[in-house]
């Protein structure tokens, strides 16, 4: 069974760098043929993907979101991250981390994906 664990700082200011962390167990990411995406959903909303790697390292990303998103692995940790930078009140949300099998670029539908991870709410605030 795959879990995940996203983790970080639940308060960014407005122009800083949101980073999260995502820790993967019960399967290898380099190794275990899945995706690894970060997906979000801002209060009142729908879910928003904004951009996947995959086990061998290659990234995708939300063409909406592509200029300050980068994704990245630890495979010595195990774990997935994601920086988005210049935050502003806009990108306050839930961000999740979920594995698919497959590849789905820009999948908002929860059933697309396998396992997810819990959530984490970072509220962008000064």
């Amino acid at each position: 069974q795959v879990q995940l664990q996203e983790s970080g700082p639940g308060l960014v200011k407005p122009s800083q760098t949101l980073s999260l962390t995502c820790t993967v167990s019960g399967a290898s990411i380099p190794t275990g043929y899945y995706y690894w995406n970060w997906i979000r959903q801002p209060p009142g909303k729908g879910l928003e993907w904004m951009g996947v790697i995959s086990y061998s390292g290659s990234t995708y990303y939300s063409p909406h979101l592509k200029s300050r998103t980068y994704i990245a692995r630890d495979t010595s940790k195990n774990q997935v991250t994601l920086q988005l930078l210049s935050v502003t009140p806009e990108d306050t949300a839930v961000y999740y981390c979920a594995a698919s099998k497959s590849l789905i670029l820009g999948g908002t539908s929860e059933n697309l994906y396998d396992y997810w991870g819990q959530g984490t709410q970072v509220t962008v605030s000064s």
